[in-house]
Parts: C-alpha cells; sequence; structure tokens
C-alpha cells in the first residue's frame, strides 16, 4: 500500500487535503476502545470485497452493519450477559424489532406479556401486524395462558426479566421451559434487569435484549440497543420452522447461516446481514463508544441505584397518601419469592406507586401536582438514568393502550413511575415529602 507521505510528495493540493497523513489499517495501541468514527472501510483488493461480501470471509464492510467500535460493545455485552455473540443497534426499540423480525420470519406468530412497555407493545400490535405477523399477549404469571396460546405458527415467547413500570418479575425458568415444549426461544428484554442483577440465559432464556440507552450507558446521553445470542437454542432441532437460518438464501450465494456459522454465530449473521443492512437502523460508532464508556461502572452505579430504591419504596409505603408502592423489594409485594430467587444482587431501581385517591378530586390532576412539585426527580421518558426520573405511564410511555391494556399491565391514573439515580436517597425522599405534603 502506498504510504501516504508518498501519496502527498506527488499529489496536488486537492488530493492532499483528503489523503495526507493517514494509512488506513494502522494500530495506535490505545489503551481504551476508539472511536472509529468513519462510513466505510478500505478493502485491500478486490476478491477480500467479493468475500467479505458474499460472507466467505468475516470483517466489516460499512458502518451501516458494524464498526470496530461496535464490536467492542457487542463482545463487552455478550460477555456480561454469557451470550455467544450480540448486535448493536440505533437503539433499544430497533434491539427488540429486529430481534422478532428475524425469529418470527414471515407469517409468524409472537407470544408475549402483557406486561411489556409501552413503545414494545405499540411494536406487536402495530407495525409487526401490518406485516403480517401477529402476537397474542398473556398475563406472565398465567402459565396455562402460555401453553394455550401456542400455535403452530408461533415462533418466539417475549417477556421483560423486570417489567416496567410495576416491576413484576418474571418466572424465566417456568416461561423459558413452556417455550421450549413449544419448540421456540425465548427472548427476554433485560433492560431494567440489567445484567449485573440477572443472567436470563442461566435460567432458561435464549435471548437477551437490551435498550444500551438505560443502565448500560447511565448517562442520559446516547441512544442504543443490543441483542445478545445467549447460544442456547438449536435452530437445526426442527430446521422447517426456520428457513431464514437452515436454508440456503439467494443475497448470500450458496452460505447457509446455521450450517456456516453455527450456534454462535448464525443469528447475529442473519440479523446484521439482512435485517441492520436493509432497515438501517445503525449504531454510530460516537454513541458504541460512549455506552463502552458508561458500561465500566454498571456495577457500582446498579448497586446503588438499587440500594437508594429500596429506601425510597420503604418510605412511600409507610406514607398516608400511596395506596400501593409496586417494588419487588418489599415483603408482602406478589413478585417478593421472585425477587429472592432470581435477583439475589437487589431489585432495579425501576418502580411505580399509586397515588391514594382523595374524594371526589379528579385522579389526573391529584398526579400532576404530585409530580409538578416535585424538584430533584426530573420529569423525562428515560430510565437507568443518573439522573432519578419521574414520569407517569398512562398518558406517557404507555399512553397508546387502551384502558383494558393499562389495567391488565398493572397501570391506573394514579400510577408514578420512578426511576433512582445516583442521588443522595435522603434528598430525593425529602424532594417526595415536599411533593406529596401539596395533595
Amino acid at each position: 500500500m502506498t504510504s501516504p507521505d508518498t501519496v502527498s510528495a506527488a499529489a496536488s493540493f486537492a488530493t492532499a487535503q483528503v489523503q495526507h497523513g493517514f494509512a488506513a489499517g494502522v494500530q495506535h495501541r490505545t489503551a481504551v476502545p476508539p472511536i472509529h468514527q468513519t462510513a466505510a472501510y478500505e478493502f485491500a483488493n478486490l476478491q477480500e470485497a467479493a468475500d467479505l461480501f458474499a460472507l466467505r470471509k468475516s470483517g466489516i464492510i460499512y458502518s451501516r452493519n458494524s464498526s470496530p467500535t461496535q464490536l467492542i460493545l457487542e463482545e463487552r455485552v455478550a460477555a456480561l450477559e454469557g451470550g455467544v455473540s450480540a448486535v448493536a443497534v440505533a437503539s433499544g426499540q430497533a434491539a427488540v424489532a429486529i430481534t422478532l423480525l428475524a425469529l418470527a420470519g414471515r407469517g409468524g406468530h409472537i407470544i408475549a406479556a402483557n406486561q411489556l412497555y409501552g413503545g414494545s407493545v405499540d411494536l406487536l400490535q402495530d407495525t409487526l401486524d401490518d406485516f403480517g405477523i401477529t402476537t397474542t399477549f398473556v398475563d406472565q404469571d398465567d402459565a396455562d395462558a402460555w401453553r394455550a396460546a401456542v400455535t403452530p405458527q408461533t415462533r418466539v415467547f417475549f417477556a421483560e426479566s423486570v417489567a416496567n413500570p410495576i416491576a413484576q418479575v418474571l418466572d424465566i425458568r417456568l416461561v423459558a421451559d413452556i417455550a421450549h415444549d413449544a419448540g421456540v426461544p425465548l427472548v427476554i428484554d433485560n433492560t431494567v434487569g440489567t445484567p449485573y442483577l440477572i443472567r436470563p440465559g442461566e435460567h432458561g432464556a435464549d435471548f437477551s435484549v437490551h435498550s444500551a440507552t438505560k443502565f448500560l450507558a447511565g448517562h442520559g446521553t446516547s441512544l442504543g440497543g443490543v441483542v445478545v445470542d445467549l447460544g442456547s437454542f438449536d435452530f437445526g432441532a426442527e430446521p422447517e420452522k426456520w428457513p431464514q437460518l437452515t436454508r440456503s438464501q439467494h443475497r448470500f450465494g450458496d452460505v447457509v447461516p446455521w450450517e456456516e456459522f453455527g450456534p454462535t454465530r448464525a443469528f447475529t449473521v442473519l440479523a446484521k446481514s439482512k435485517y441492520v443492512s436493509d432497515l438501517g437502523p445503525a449504531l454510530s460508532p460516537f454513541n458504541a463508544w460512549q455506552i463502552l464508556q458508561g458500561i465500566e461502572t454498571l456495577d457500582l452505579r446498579v448497586s446503588r441505584q438499587s440500594g437508594s430504591a429500596l429506601k425510597i419504596a420503604e418510605y412511600l409505603a409507610g406514607h398516608p397518601k400511596i395506596a400501593a408502592v409496586h417494588h419487588p423489594g418489599l415483603a408482602g409485594n406478589p413478585w417478593h419469592e421472585l425477587a429472592g430467587r432470581y435477583l439475589p444482587r437487589g431489585v432495579p431501581s425501576v418502580f411505580s406507586f399509586d397515588l391514594a385517591p382523595d374524594g371526589d378530586e379528579d385522579e389526573l390532576e391529584r398526579v400532576a401536582r404530585l409530580i409538578d412539585g416535585l424538584q430533584t426527580f426530573r420529569l423525562i421518558a428515560n430510565i437507568g438514568d443518573a439522573r432519578s426520573i419521574v414520569a407517569h405511564p398512562a398518558l406517557m410511555t404507555h399512553n397508546h393502550l387502551n384502558a383494558e391494556q393499562r389495567s391488565a399491565a398493572g397501570i391506573s391514573l394514579g400510577t408514578v413511575r420512578v426511576s433512582v439515580g445516583l442521588e443522595d436517597p435522603a434528598d430525593l425522599i425529602a424532594d417526595l415529602e415536599r411533593a406529596l405534603a401539596l395533595l
């Protein structure tokens, strides 16, 4: 390859201003992952380019599919989850979408928990339905409902490890066993749970999905999503269910993903080379780098947030203006036993509470007075941030759900969600006390 000095020595000003001082592939031994802020990557020769495009060789073609910074993020999250490979994309919503699209296939059927983040419900009941992929929603605690919903077209079970916003803890092993009896994988959204507090693969799940925007990043600056293949599901056992993995695809010539890449990479190769490539939810190298910075302190942040959230939940549970506190760390909570079984390191810091009614006063006006009276908690549509956040699910994150769906998810007009950050819990309790005094 021609060196940059040779190029610039014989080049005009216009050529030098584009190429001088840089040689593709030069390593600089940086101590931390660098930001590879480039759209494309230079090939050594035409044969290498052809092999990469045909999936005969592994490597990076274009930043829509991957970047070196993104690869580090993928490997790191896969390691934290105990998985075999991962795909990082532009948002948590994109991670859920490409995972379900890749698994459901044409005309597939999904069984999903009622207790899901509102954006996931929108995706399932509206957009995927438009694509011909149908969903049956079930109560995640009802084993018989999961079993009864299975059809010959069912291709995936989907639920959250700890549901947003009511913090219901899923019996992952129970649901995984039902999914496997039906011959399909279980996908767990582990955004709230985080790989520090719970690793779904250790309890039978086959895929773990994250909105990396939340706890993995932790600083509230960068969107991103990751899906981890936990390496446990055998797509070759019933190959007719998974033609996208077990048959050759015209775009890849004679390559059969399951045969060529095996259980460690077949799904992620399919997800990147088809769904990410075609739909374009690319993760920018800069966002990948920022998420990596957050991951370095994940256990420290989550431990502190979990401890602070429990203190706040205990305070709220004793307040006369609070009707219920939905925190599985509290004795008497319906999911307290499951929390002890699945979350020995602590319960996540995202939970909800219901305001007690007061005579004939409008419930939404009462909620608004509380939320607008808070000073330390921020009114933001996010969770897992360093800042403590409050939200109103019925009017915000779950506003597209009808009353029946909200009820099935445990959400009322008086439900307030909190995501506890890194502030002093005494300050957060004082903030709640001031606001509650306004009611």
